[in-house]
């Protein structure tokens, strides 16, 4: 599943949130898009998922404009886990992740046995078959995330398309769901706030900045500490761990450089 975006712009009004932004995501790659808040990431992802229209330019779902596919034919070839909210679903877990098979359903058609099995595998793939029972809105925040991500990985797509997943969860929780995604071994698209997390998942990076691409590359190649203060004006230090040549980021605090 290959994913090509070209000279996309978006306004809001008057003001233009995506400048002409050019995205390649290739088969079974994990790219992460990083940038600081307000760069454009999740409008971004919004106009690859449908849930806003791009101004101008074009995107393209393995050779298919999006614009000439229904939104069951992209429901079909991607899916979303959005930035967790605390849900107030009154339905139970099993429930839940069986509305992610909704884009095989015709109208009004009942849920089936495959349908059954397929939802309690991916409860299975994300740790969660034995709260199958229980009332979706009971769960923690990382517990109704899993949920969700099973509900994605039940349409079946070889394409995963996150939303800034793990916002507002704690770090355990965080890298269980990266950690569940990257085995998967599917396309992937996430927005990341946290770049240490960025560089652990991600093959490639692209960088968003005022609307723009401000860099393309390989955690390594583009997480320099340069970088990093023209992204984020903040001062850091990057580490390369010899044993896995992952890089560790560690940030510098204002009242620490004054010392």
């Amino acid at each position: 599943m290959e994913i090509l975006a070209e000279a996309v712009k978006m306004f809001l009004g008057n003001k233009e949130i995506l400048k002409g932004i050019d995205f390649t995501l290739h088969n079974k790659e994990f790219v992460g898009i990083i940038g600081p808040n307000g760069s454009g990431k999740s409008t971004f992802l919004k106009c690859v998922y449908r849930v806003q229209k791009p101004t101008a330019g074009t995107i393209v779902l393995d050779g298919r404009p999006l614009d000439e596919l229904s939104f069951r034919d992209s429901a079909l070839k991607l899916a979303v886990v959005a930035q967790h909210n605390f849900y107030n679903f009154d339905f139970s877990v099993l429930e839940v992740v069986l509305m992610g098979r909704t884009p095989h359903k015709k109208i009004l058609e009942r849920d089936n046995a495959d349908d059954y099995r397929i939802a309690r595998e991916a409860l299975k793939t994300v740790e969660m078959e034995a709260f199958e029972k229980r009332s979706f809105s009971t769960l923690s925040g990382g517990e109704q995330q899993r949920v969700i991500l099973a509900r994605a990985l039940t349409q079946q797509t070889e394409c995963l398309v996150l939303d800034e997943p793990t916002n507002h969860l704690d770090i355990k929780y965080q890298l269980q769901i990266m950690d569940i995604v990257k085995r998967l071994n599917l396309s992937v698209v996430s927005a990341i706030h946290d770049l240490n997390i960025a560089a652990m998942y991600c093959d490639r990076l692209v960088a968003l900045k005022d609307g723009q691409i401000a860099g393309v590359g390989t955690p390594r190649e583009l997480l320099t500490e340069q970088f990093i203060y023209d992204m984020y004006e903040v001062r850091s230090k990057v580490y390369e761990d010899k044993s896995t040549g992952r890089i560790n980021i560690v940030y510098q605090p204002q009242h620490l450089q004054e010392k």
